[in-house]
């Protein structure tokens, strides 16, 4: 979560810094980026145009084009947020790469971690961003993190976000609104996606925290490139912004969770989008703080492309996700069917809530958590007509934040309602589609076993992924592939006990075989130990029957490599972090 501070552009908090005399090491000497994308700005998502884009094709070693971008340029304490490096102008620290790429670089001079920094900021010249009433903007960036660790990147804040027009016209931060579209700090790996809006401190908005997603994991996102994006969703009621990583929407904030005066006057407008990588600051600060005798020099945010997409009014709302058809998690109930909605996509209220075949194409299986809101089609999962008795049908309602629409996961599988304090619940234990899902006292049943699927996340950024589409017999092949969580069933995995589950099968090393290079395979849960795995801290998932940990040959990211178990040995590797 943004602990720390808001970074309005000119003003705000200000911090105290400490200086202690130590050397900084050299970015060069351990930090090498690869740079495995070409500069072109990803498809239009089917109902959008495209509105304003850049794919950086600079010459090498040159400045930004000034007819498109802005420098932002001064110490850091002009920006309100505690970070302690000056912003320049200088191509040491704002350039071109030649190869499609523009390049943010943190450098430092002389021995204190904590002076001498230099880095580079930059803000669209247009301040024209926004989505109409009724219509929807999404913004896109590929990019990749600066290449550092938590070992040696302390006090690095790379961040992809706006602020609203009128701060340029005088009206104060945070009222004017900031989308935070990625945040990473401290070399985490992570992404942070947060609004700021209202007033600081406090206010609707909890400022100058915000309403943020959390630390999400990223993994591969500073070796790589990856694709991030926020749309402003302004058709559905009540409105919403969408936040993305790599096609799957993690996050989403909708106007009901604060009054409307203060969500007009943050989002009903157009932004400008920011690009800015600090060094130090309370964000930072809040996850151990940095810079310290440990961080490198010579870190970089390499941005690949942006692009502004628009959807008219009346054309439709819903998430691009990627490619503009699903967005969302979907929830696996009894029998392996889904939490769908009833009818084709549409969901009105009071439309009956209800099990079925899980269909990777249907919106209305697709779900995002907003709070303690479950949400589909602009609407919240709902209890008919706010009753608490047991045996109270489901439905779809327009979000009014009420104790009825409210959902906490336990530890056992179910989703329960603390005003009611009941648990969703299939009669029966039925899994015909069509059943019509219900209330019910929490009993711990595979009646009331709903799971909330989510990617994985592996070497090169790549997914877990069953071979095939979306079908996934015993003995089915899990490799790695692009992630696709809007339209691929199969890269949305759920924990069971200790077992990881997709397509109603279980993810199983084959023949029982303990050893090392054993391939994953998808397979009928049998409850055998050779299906059990555990999330370990340093990022991998082992199993504890072979003793061995899930893994890419030689560091493979190719779509198509075939995982196996392997040795456990904390590398890259290795690293498999479920969303």
């Amino acid at each position: 979560m943004r602990v720390s501070f808001a970074r309005p552009r000119r003003g705000g908090w200000k911090r105290a810094l400490v200086l202690v005399p130590v050397v900084v090491v050299t970015m060069a000497a351990t930090v090498v980026v690869s740079l495995n994308a070409e500069a072109a700005v990803p498809p239009t998502p089917p109902g959008f145009s495209l509105t304003w884009s850049d794919d950086f094709n600079g010459a090498s070693g040159t400045g930004i084009d000034q007819s498109l971008w802005k420098y932002d340029t001064g110490p850091g304490s002009n920006f309100g947020t505690g970070e302690i490096e000056t912003m320049t102008n200088s191509t040491s620290n704002v350039y071109y790469d030649g190869q499609g790429h523009l390049v943010l670089q943190a450098q430092h001079s002389g021995s204190d971690p904590r002076g001498g920094w230099t880095s580079g900021r930059v803000e669209t010249q247009a301040a024209t961003f926004g989505a109409p009433a009724g219509g929807v903007v999404r913004i896109e960036s590929v990019l990749q993190q600066p290449n550092v660790t938590t070992a040696n990147g302390a006090g690095y804040w790379p961040a992809f976000w706006m602020l609203g027009a009128p701060l340029r016209d005088g009206v104060t931060w945070p009222k004017s609104g900031e989308i935070d579209i990625m945040e990473d700090i401290n070399g985490r790996s992570s992404d942070f996606s947060t609004i700021h809006c209202g007033v600081s401190p406090g206010g609707p908005c909890n400022e100058s925290t915000g309403i943020g997603s959390g630390e999400r994991a990223c993994s591969g996102c500073q070796t790589g490139f990856h694709d991030y994006a926020a749309e402003i969703d302004r058709s559905v009621s009540p409105e919403q912004i969408r936040f993305y990583l790599d096609g799957n929407n993690f996050f989403t904030v909708s106007a009901n969770q604060v009054d409307a005066t203060t969500w007009s006057d943050a989002i009903d407008h157009p932004f400008f989008i920011i690009y800015d990588l600090a060094i130090g600051g309370g964000f930072p600060d809040a996850f151990g703080g940095g810079p310290n005798a440990a961080t490198v020099s010579g870190g970089k945010l390499v941005i690949d492309s942006v692009a502004v997409y628009n959807k008219a009014p009346g054309s439709g709302g819903g998430g691009g996700g990627g490619g503009g058809t699903v967005s969302g998690q979907t929830i696996t109930g009894p029998g392996g069917k889904c939490v769908d909605v009833a009818g084709d996509d549409t969901g009105g209220d009071g439309t009956a809530v209800q099990l079925w075949d899980c269909q990777s194409a249907a919106k209305d299986q697709h779900w995002t958590w907003s709070g303690q809101t479950l949400q589909t089609l602009g609407k919240c999962l709902d209890i008919a007509g706010g009753s608490s008795a047991a045996g109270t049908q489901l439905q779809l309602a327009t979000c009014n934040s009420g104790g009825y629409q409210a959902w906490v996961r336990q530890t056992d599988g179910s989703l329960r309602n603390p005003t009611s304090g009941r648990c969703i619940d299939s009669p029966s234990g039925a899994t015909a589609n069509g059943t019509r899902l219900q209330i019910w006292d929490c009993n711990g049943s595979g009646a009331q076993k709903f799971t909330i699927g989510t990617p994985i996340y592996g070497p090169g950024g790549k997914c877990v992924d069953v071979a095939g589409d979306d079908t996934g017999g015993d003995g089915t092949a899990v490799q790695l592939w692009d992630c696709q969580q809007a339209t691929s069933l199969d890269q949305k995995w759920t924990w069971s006990g200790q077992t990881l589950r997709t397509l109603g099968k279980c993810l199983d090393i084959a023949g029982g075989n303990s050893a090392a290079g054993t391939q994953l395979q998808l397979a009928t849960c049998n409850g055998g130990g050779y299906q059990n795995w555990v999330a370990n801290a340093d990022g991998s998932l082992s199993n504890p029957t072979s003793g061995r940990c899930i893994d890419s040959p030689s560091g493979a990211t190719a779509n198509g490599t075939r995982l196996q178990i392997w040795d456990c040995n904390g590398s890259g590797a290795q690293k498999f972090a479920l969303a």
